[in-house]
């Protein structure tokens, strides 16, 4: 599952206004000027400090996310950067970018470090 795959996921699985904001959350992050990182960070205490209403919606929008985490955050060092393009569902900016925005992309996937 990738970034966008889990948006879309969590959009269809819950209308909870809890869940809203996560997506929104999610949806801004590509383009702050956080890494994957500070992502990762974020949605687990967004995760520890929010309650979903629905229990069963709580579990699994957290268990796609925390495998999510495991396969492109926690393994993102072993990546070439298009696979950290499809995972976090960048190809397009990147692809658009100036020498310039490219280079934030590499810092925000961690590509530079």
């Amino acid at each position: 599952m990738n970034y966008d795959e889990y948006i879309e996921e969590a959009r269809k699985y819950s209308s909870d206004e809890v869940v809203a904001r996560l997506i929104s959350h999610l949806s801004k992050w590509k383009s702050d000027n956080t890494n994957a990182v500070e992502l990762a960070d974020s949605i687990e205490r967004y995760f520890g400090n929010s309650w979903i209403a629905n229990e069963e919606a709580h579990n699994h929008l957290y268990k796609l996310w925390s495998s999510f985490k495991a396969e492109a955050i926690s393994g993102i060092g072993g990546m070439t950067m298009n696979e950290r393009l499809y995972f976090f569902g960048l190809f397009e900016r990147f692809e658009s970018a100036s020498e310039a925005g490219q280079q934030v992309i590499y810092a925000k996937l961690c590509a530079n470090t």
